[in-house]
């Protein structure tokens, strides 16, 4: 069984793998060229580098792929009209990634809060300044996006006392996390009701510049918005000018258009924005997990059972119901 990493330069690079070595051939593919040479055969493409494009440009080499698992919650980087009309698996790191990200949602809101930022501003100046703060739980918070990221972000502003809606594909009134959830057509009544409003949505072409000047303007004046899921899911110009305009009260934003940000982007002077580099899904045993992950379903591949985290490729994501 020959199984092309795309990304690393040895496969020492990816914790685990020794664990299969004598089962698979396995070829690391860091860059496009390196790809192209090594699908012609392989069965099992890994996608340890999921902001990799390379697979885009060599499709065309992909004589015997059975099996695609990609290393990130978002498929948009690997996704093509080839794959999507192919009979290849696509399955992605769903379940990783969920209960980091929640806390970091959570950290946010009782930073801004907490005024954290200032009071370290404060104490850098040496300025002893005691000031009122605020109280998270008896606030509201919607999330977009329902998928398993969002759920563990519901249940953990639950628990502290946030009131919590979700927007997905479906409406039902319900659910064991969310309680409500609203469908994108029915959002705008929930969002200008909010204090938060999180961000979670994967990309696709209804999810392309969601968060625009007509969304940032139906925002209740006071609440805070947050995205975590993708980078052109937001008008940053619209956000820019929502928060120089006093609409919303501040931004916190850890996905963007390009990555690594560019130093002339007008997003760092926004005001009251927090701006993180796409550090939201990183913990220190991420690449561990991951692995793990990978290799589970590798002996389910075996041993002909369906796969976990199956992407429904039409849609872009891994359906809740599965």
């Amino acid at each position: 069984m020959k199984i092309v990493i795309n990304g690393p330069t040895t496969t020492e690079a990816v914790p685990g793998l020794a664990a299969i070595a004598s089962e698979a051939k396995l070829v690391c593919a860091p860059d496009a060229a390196s790809l192209g040479e090594a699908l012609p055969g392989a069965e099992i493409l890994l996608g340890w580098n999921f902001q990799s494009r390379d697979m885009q440009d060599q499709w065309h080499k992909a004589n015997n792929l059975k099996w695609i698992h990609w290393c990130g919650a978002a498929v948009d980087r690997i996704m093509s009209p080839e794959l999507m009309t192919s009979d290849i698996i696509l399955t992605n790191a769903r379940g990783i990634f969920d209960s980091v990200m929640a806390e970091y949602v959570l950290g946010y809101m009782l930073s801004e809060l907490k005024l954290f930022r200032e009071t370290g501003r404060l104490q850098d100046e040496k300025r002893w300044q005691a000031r009122l703060t605020g109280k998270l739980a008896g606030s509201s918070a919607v999330i977009f996006g329902v998928g398993s990221i969002g759920r563990e972000t519901a249940r953990l502003l639950r628990s502290a006392g946030v009131e919590v809606s979700g927007v997905g594909r479906y409406a039902r009134n319900d659910d064991p996390d969310f309680g409500t959830i609203f469908t994108s057509e029915q959002a705008f009544g929930t969002v200008s009701e909010a204090d938060w409003v999180v961000g979670l949505l994967p990309l696709t072409e209804e999810t392309t510049l969601y968060y625009n000047t007509n969304f940032f303007g139906t925002m209740k004046q006071g609440a805070r918005f947050m995205n975590l899921g993708r980078g052109e899911s937001v008008d940053e110009a619209a956000l820019i000018t929502a928060l120089e305009q006093g609409t919303i009260a501040g931004a916190m934003l850890d996905v963007f258009h390009n990555e690594p940000l560019d130093q002339d982007r007008p997003i760092w002077d926004a005001p009251n924005i927090v701006i993180s580099p796409h550090t939201s899904s990183y913990y220190a045993e991420y690449e561990e997990d991951m692995a793990k992950q990978f290799v589970k379903n590798l002996a389910r591949f075996k041993e002909q059972i369906p796969l976990e985290n199956v992407v429904d490729k039409n849609l872009g994501f891994v359906p809740s119901a599965s």
